[in-house]
């Protein structure tokens, strides 16, 4: 191995008043450690390994449900950034450099990691601290250059004189190290400090040798010790992607509400209206509008598609289909060209044949449609008998009356047509009528109806 990455994630986050670990926090929809391994995932690290502490089994859930090989170190006692890479001993031992990220710092980036690694390699450097010029520098450890702009020292805030206190260039938190001066420094960390912790920032100045990059990315540092820091994060994520988004000829009438993930990918003339949230590894194509109050999550969506008040989950749309308002599409559903579907329909798991329509009220579930196949109002393919769920099969250019419920496993042929207010739980051939009804019956003068009227 010659590139490691180590990703510090241990820390409880008291401040933030959750009971999960603070790096699963959310950022857009998606836990800060996330943001933080999706870039060392670019990047392209030989390995990466991340460091658990506080409820380390909800940190190595989401690690394990991301895939890959992700090496997880238990640190048992939160006894500082020191001590928590050294349980990752090992893993050191196996690398030749070795990154250190942070967990919470969402904006890290794999170009800063590259040329920081550039700059790490050409210096024949030891250690490289990774820092960034920032307006407001309270808080951060100031980076200390002498006169001939060479990297000496990181000074806390605590420790600065007044004019060091002035320095807008800080620390990062994020370093690159050679594994075998890293190894070295490790056990002669000390937490004679205010804190009583082991400073991984110490072994900066035992190695010695030390350069610092500075990220053209000034977001590199910040990360958030409580919700308000939360949402602040939040908010300047929301804004980069849709200034990001606008520069690759995406419309907005207002962005009031509008919420899109990191990972999304959104084509030209395409418009997202208010009160709209796309995430996940959501894909959109061309001239499409999204929205007003949709929630897309995960879909690959094709040109010219228009998806009013619509709710859509795992799915795929294929170009030119409208659908909604108040529509929802469940996991495993695929809509093909040219689909028409309309308000209060549920969609779920069933592939929907080109330019087919489901007007209204209906509930398509565990079903293959064909093309052009025609749905009244109100039908519904029950697909669950209680212990088991079916399949329903309808062929092209079907016609389901209003109010019809398919029972399943059943199989409607081609241009069959099913009557209004029809069960059918048999197979209907192709280019048939199925008719399904019980007889009328009529009760005259029935005693209940003249107690309610009197009522």
């Amino acid at each position: 191995m010659t590139t490691g990455c180590i990703i510090l994630a241990g820390g409880a986050g008291k401040r933030m008043k959750s009971e999960r670990p603070k790096v699963l926090c959310e950022v857009l929809k998606k836990p800060m450690l996330g943001w933080v391994m999706d870039t060392a995932e670019r990047f392209g690290f030989d390995e990466t390994a991340v460091i658990t502490g506080y409820k380390k089994e909800c940190t190595e859930e989401f690690v394990n449900k991301r895939g890959g090989i992700v090496y997880t170190y238990f640190q048992p006692e939160q006894k500082g950034t020191g001590d928590a890479v050294k349980q990752a001993a090992e893993f050191i031992e196996a690398a030749e450099y070795i990154c250190v990220l942070n967990g919470d710092a969402p904006f890290v980036d794999e170009e800063t990691l590259k040329k920081s690694l550039k700059l790490h390699k050409s210096a024949k450097a030891a250690v490289t601290v990774i820092t960034a010029e920032i307006a407001d520098p309270t808080g951060y450890g100031r980076i200390i250059r002498d006169g001939s702009g060479r990297f000496t020292a990181i000074r806390e805030q605590k420790d600065c004189s007044p004019e060091e206190a002035k320095i807008c260039e800080v620390n990062s938190g994020a370093y690159w190290f050679n594994a075998k001066a890293l190894l070295g420094a490790l056990p002669r960390l000390t937490d004679s400090n205010a804190s009583g912790e082991f400073y991984l920032t110490d072994c900066v100045e035992l190695i010695g040798g030390a350069q610092a990059y500075k990220s053209e990315n000034s977001d590199i540092v910040l990360g958030a010790n409580t919700r308000r820091g939360l949402l602040e994060l939040n908010e300047k994520a929301r804004l980069r992607v849709i200034e990001r988004l606008l520069d690759e000829g995406v419309s907005f009438i207002s962005t009031d509400g509008v919420i899109i993930g990191a990972d999304v990918k959104i084509g030209c003339d395409t418009t997202v209206l208010p009160n709209t949230m796309i995430l996940g590894k959501t894909v959109i194509g061309k001239g499409c509008e999204i929205g007003a109050n949709s929630h897309i999550e995960d879909c690959t969506v094709g040109n010219n598609v228009i998806l009013n008040n619509v709710q859509a989950y795992s799915s795929t749309v294929e170009d030119n289909v409208k659908i909604g308002p108040f529509t929802q599409l469940r996991p495993g559903t695929v809509i093909r060209k040219g689909v028409k579907i309309g308000d209060f329909v549920e969609v779920k798991n069933s592939d929907i044949g080109e330019n087919t329509s489901i007007a209204h009220l209906t509930y398509i579930g565990d079903s293959d449609v064909g093309r052009g196949v025609n749905f009244g109002c109100g039908c519904v393919t029950a697909n669950y008998d209680g212990v088991n769920k079916f399949r329903t099969e309808i062929g092209s250019y079907a016609f389901i009356g209003c109010n019809t419920n398919l029972i399943a496993p059943v199989k409607i042929g081609e241009n069959a047509t099913t009557a209004a207010g029809s069960t059918i739980s048999k197979e209907v051939p192709p280019n048939s009528l199925a008719l399904e009804r019980s007889q009328t019956r009529i009760i005259e003068n029935w005693e209940k109806n003249f107690k309610r009227k009197k009522k």
